[in-house]
């Protein structure tokens, strides 16, 4: 989640951090059960049952209660989601189904909770996109009422074409930097690597 509060100054508010591993588990689930790469347009998902439970005990992970800045690697679900997800006794379905009901409650819901005030529209990048079982979860859940008072919203999530990084693209011969104190945790504003030709 990359959150932009300032238009006349977009780095001066800006918080970027990692909710969660997303659609990659979902990836990663369906690819080891069908070897396909992806639930193909969220057709597993939507034929499956979500496991109400099950997704709850995913996102009791610490990671979740963590503040930002904070990020992840998906590998560090693997043991936790074996464990308390509970997917190896599922039909490829109802694994998807609940997977994908994990990333909804996660992103945006999660993330909106941490930020100062909630975002007037969403935007919505990457592979899930391409998952309407998922883009419709996560309309869903920004139709849910909220306890705190929320600024006009987008209703919808819109969705992109194109896939940003975590924060924006760097160039490299300017050595803009990529990676903030709010969004890494790194102590001043930082550029990435050298540029290997």
């Amino acid at each position: 989640m990359t959150f932009i509060d300032d238009k006349a100054n977009p780095l001066a508010e800006l918080i970027a951090f990692d909710t969660g591993p997303g659609n990659a588990l979902i990836d990663d689930f369906v690819r080891l059960r069908t070897g396909q790469p992806q639930d193909d347009e969220g057709r597993a998902a939507a034929a499956g049952k979500v496991d109400a439970a099950a997704v709850a005990r995913i996102l009791a992970h610490p990671f979740f209660a963590k503040p930002p800045p904070k990020s992840l690697d998906r590998n560090a679900f693997r043991q936790w989601l074996a464990e308390e997800g509970g997917l190896t006794a599922k039909s490829t379905e109802d694994g998807a189904a609940t997977l994908t009901a994990g990333s909804r409650r996660r992103r945006p819901a999660h993330g909106i909770t941490v930020l100062p005030r909630p975002p007037l529209s969403w935007i919505v990048a990457g592979g899930g996109t391409r998952n309407p079982t998922l883009m419709r979860m996560l309309a869903e859940s920004r139709r849910q009422p909220r306890s705190r008072p929320r600024a006009r919203s987008a209703g919808r999530p819109t969705r992109s074409r194109h896939r940003p990084s975590p924060i924006w693209r760097c160039d490299h011969s300017r050595a803009l930097p990529l990676t903030f104190p709010t969004t890494t945790g790194v102590p001043r504003p930082m550029p990435g690597g050298v540029l290997a030709r």
